[in-house]
């Protein structure tokens, strides 16, 4: 399910882009002063991004949009992953979006199985 809107589409495109692991593309809608709020804590920048978001996508068995729902200002997408340490992984992004590129971003998901994998505690 997708809404429509500007930010919606940009999240849309991004979201497709990393899932089917072209990274390129999906920072060609990363703003150079990205924030992005995620688990492990706050990056910023578009380089710091890419370091957060290309060994993910590199991960990805699989991976399927849930929905994306939005309007012209901000856009929430929803997904579920399968990587090698986990199945059905699910997460979530609010990103607000400005003159078509991705200036904040939350990113909410779960550490755990990450943490698990990598031989780190809960």
């Amino acid at each position: 399910m997708t809404t429509t809107g500007s930010a919606a589409g940009v999240a849309e495109t991004y979201v497709r882009a990393w899932l089917g692991g072209d990274v390129e593309k999906a920072m060609g809608l990363i703003a150079d002063d990205i924030v992005c709020q995620a688990p492990s804590g706050p990056v910023r920048g578009a380089d710091a991004y890419r370091q957060f978001l290309a060994p993910f996508a590199g991960m990805l068995i699989s991976g399927e949009l849930l929905g994306v729902f939005g309007d012209d200002n901000s856009a929430a997408i929803v997904y579920t992953v399968d990587l090698p340490f986990a199945k059905d992984f699910r997460g979530a992004e609010y990103l607000t979006v400005e003159d078509g590129r991705i200036t904040h971003a939350v990113s909410i998901f779960d550490r755990a199985p990450m943490m698990q994998a990598g031989g780190g505690q809960d």
